[in-house]
């Protein structure tokens, strides 16, 4: 067998060194010749601090560019407990990527993961991103990083920090992803855990801005499979590409206004079927939605009838409309409605707490509990 030495041109003896040298001053290789480029990482950095700046927060200790993130925890609380999520935007990125819209998925990325934070009421601190690629482009890359930074200040968290790797031979050219992790903090008394979950509650729902970061899978295979190209279909196209929607605003209004809120849901994969149960943490309770409470937007309804997809498999795979919901006592539902509404949101009663197994059907229903999810008479969209 060959030794290193010999595949390398050297005699393995002692005193001699594996790696031939170069003389001093020579034109050896250089890591920007292997695919990296140092420089170009400094340069993002310089790029993308003044948005970074808008991020700030008070807690928040130091500037972009250190090896870790310090922050304070607001002193305001008196049991603090961290909340953390972490999530990527998906295959999403594949469309940003062919038709150059890098400017929205950095709100995409921040959405995924302060939304999820917020389902047991905390309060977005901090953001860190990761940002992965072939070959550097400080352009691209600041586009992306500034969408962070705007869906950071949309959430009211701190873009803290994050990381920036250029993989030559691991990426395709002009391609790279996307991570992020969030950080969040809420007091342990004020922990929202579905536990004060009752029969007869509401579901309330929040309007989404389109699919968000899910199903993209789904939706580009039936876009191969009706040829269709979103070069030339520039409203089809926006649409899919919306940002993710960002719920803390509104959310903090209601939990700041002191309503009762017994449970949240993120909609995400899986849809309303997969998520609403997850608020639930009795097996004989369930989630009713009342499948006529809401308009689903065309563009879902467009999709699910070029794809011949059912009705169940799509509402587990895309939001079908609704991109958050919250569980309330039935006497508050209208006030927390007009709450969410005065904060910008498209709001309105989804449904309510039934038994499980649910009694007789009346009307037009999705039940979601322990066990699969059904559905009860014809969801006409």
């Amino acid at each position: 067998m060959r030794s290193v030495a010999d595949a390398l041109g050297q005699t393995a003896c002692e005193g001699t060194s594996f790696v031939k040298q170069t003389e001093r001053g020579s034109n050896g290789l250089t890591y920007r010749d292997a695919g990296v480029d140092i420089d170009a990482g400094a340069a993002l950095i310089r790029r993308i601090a003044p948005a970074a700046a808008r991020t700030r927060r008070p807690e928040i200790l130091g500037g972009v560019g250190g090896f870790a993130a310090l922050a304070r925890l607001p002193e305001r609380y008196e049991r603090p407990v961290l909340v953390t999520g972490t999530d990527g935007v998906g295959t999403k990125l594949r469309l940003a990527i062919d038709h150059d819209r890098h400017d929205g998925v950095g709100q995409d990325l921040v959405a995924m993961c302060v939304n999820d934070c917020l389902v047991v009421g905390a309060e977005p601190l901090l953001f860190l991103d990761y940002y992965a690629t072939a070959r550097l482009d400080v352009d691209v890359a600041a586009r992306v990083i500034e969408g962070i930074a705007r869906g950071c200040e949309l959430a009211g968290c701190a873009l803290a920090g994050g990381e920036t790797a250029e993989m030559p031979g691991f990426y395709g050219s002009g391609e790279y992803d996307l991570a992020g992790f969030s950080v969040g903090v809420v007091e342990e008394g004020d922990i929202i855990d579905g536990t004060g979950i009752e029969a007869g509650d509401a579901l309330v729902a929040l309007a989404s801005s389109g699919p968000h970061s899910n199903g993209f899978s789904l939706i580009r295979r039936i876009l191969e499979q009706q040829g269709r190209n979103l070069e030339d279909e520039a409203r089809l196209r926006d649409a899919l590409l919306e940002p993710t929607r960002i719920y803390v605003t509104a959310l903090r209004a209601v939990l700041d206004a002191g309503h009762d809120v017994r449970g949240m849901v993120h909609v995400t994969g899986g849809g309303l079927p997969e998520n609403l149960p997850r608020m639930l943490t009795r097996e004989d309770l369930a989630c009713a939605v009342d499948l006529d409470s809401w308009r689903v937007p065309q563009l879902f309804v467009d999709l699910a009838d070029a794809g011949g997809v059912d009705d169940l498999e799509l509402l587990r795979v895309l939001n079908c409309g609704v991109g958050f919901v919250l569980c309330v006592p039935d006497a508050v539902a209208d006030d927390v409605i007009a709450t969410l509404e005065a904060a910008g949101e498209q709001a309105w009663r989804l449904g309510e707490i039934v038994p499980n197994p649910a009694g007789a059907t009346h009307g037009n229903r999705l039940i979601a509990g322990a066990g699969d999810a059904r559905l009860e008479g014809s969801w006409r969209r």
